[in-house]
């Protein structure tokens, strides 16, 4: 058992976690003059370091799941998630955003495709939800900087929060709130090509460098920040902010996450900082699900889409899940952390 707990620490320190990669920049640090332990120092190998780690996982983890969504097009998910009915739909397609477009700005255009298709309301806001919270790289991600205990809570809570909000959604029944456009849309039946090996995995390095170019500036941006709160903001700022003496850090984690705009890979730097400088395990998870599934811009897209009344009703379903897994998590992370 020991054998096998050591096994898990080296995958989690050493290969997802990257703590060579640590200790190879902090000597470079040292070498250009510079105390890591200082502030200039720490910011810059936080920064290299953090970069670096993302870069890597984030390219391969996006050519993995882009080969597995080679085989998962729109056609083919709208037809696989038509076989499911009920609490079974919602489920399969909340899993199915875990392998699709990794911001919410990004799911919106499948999100459409997939009600002008005739699936149930509920069933696509069950994927629009999902997609940009959770996926099969915020997995390993979160493991790397977190742990695998926190990485598979956070997938599973935002997984919950899926399945419920659509499954409200569509006992609602507001299938009259989405724009007509949308709701007359004729459906396409178009038989689907089968790629080959090669042609799949063309498809993932092609994604690969699209996707990249699409996050690197939030990453960058998201590491920055993340710099700046773990070496620069004193740690008491940040505990009476978000620490548990204040029992409205979790609401205005929310409130601060809403306007930005970023992915899961530019969102987890900040919350690591945050962890590290004494926020709540609750705090931070709620901060990084309202970035990534409540920014504005996507807001402004999907109103496009839905009108007002269901917007509205889409925008309160997710903030209470948010705001109700936050204040959970902070009771419990006694046991967690």
């Amino acid at each position: 058992m020991q054998w096998l707990q050591a096994a898990g620490r080296l995958i989690q320190e050493q290969v997802l976690g990257m703590e060579w990669l640590n200790v190879l920049i902090g000597r470079g640090v040292s070498a250009l003059g510079l105390d890591p332990a200082s502030r200039w120092g720490g910011s810059i190998q936080f920064f290299l370091y953090d970069t670096i780690k993302i870069t890597l996982l984030l390219c391969l983890l996006i050519f993995m799941i882009s080969y597995i969504q080679s085989y998962f097009p729109p056609e083919r998910s709208r037809r696989l998630l038509g076989r499911f009915h009920g609490l079974g739909a919602n489920m399969a397609s909340a899993l199915l955003g875990t392998v699709t477009p990794f911001c919410s700005c990004s799911s919106i255009p499948l999100f459409i495709g997939f009600t002008s298709a005739g699936l149930p309301l509920g069933v696509t806001f069950s994927f629009l939800i999902s997609s940009p919270m959770v996926d099969l790289g915020s997995l390993i991600l979160l493991t790397s900087i977190f742990g695998g205990k926190i990485a598979v809570i956070y997938v599973a809570v935002g997984l919950a929060i899926a399945v419920v909000g659509g499954t409200l959604i569509e006992r609602l029944h507001l299938e009259e709130y989405v724009e007509d456009f949308i709701r007359t849309a004729g459906r396409v039946d178009a038989e689907l090509p089968s790629l080959t090996r090669r042609e799949r995995l063309e498809y993932a390095g092609e994604q690969v460098a699209a996707t990249f170019r699409k996050v690197a500036p939030y990453i960058l941006a998201g590491v920055g920040i993340g710099a700046v709160i773990h070496n620069w903001i004193p740690e008491q700022w940040i505990e009476g902010i978000l620490g548990g003496g204040n029992p409205f850090g979790v609401l205005l984690a929310v409130i601060v996450g809403v306007p930005m705009y970023a992915d899961i890979f530019g969102t987890i730097p900040v919350a690591e900082a945050l962890l590290g400088k004494g926020a709540q395990l609750g705090t931070v998870l709620a901060f990084m699900m309202a970035v990534t599934t409540l920014s504005l811009p996507s807001i402004i897209m999907l109103r496009k889409a839905v009108k007002p009344k269901l917007l509205g009703i889409f925008v309160g379903i997710c903030a209470g899940g948010i705001l109700a897994v936050g204040y959970l998590f902070n009771a419990l992370e006694y046991l967690l952390i």
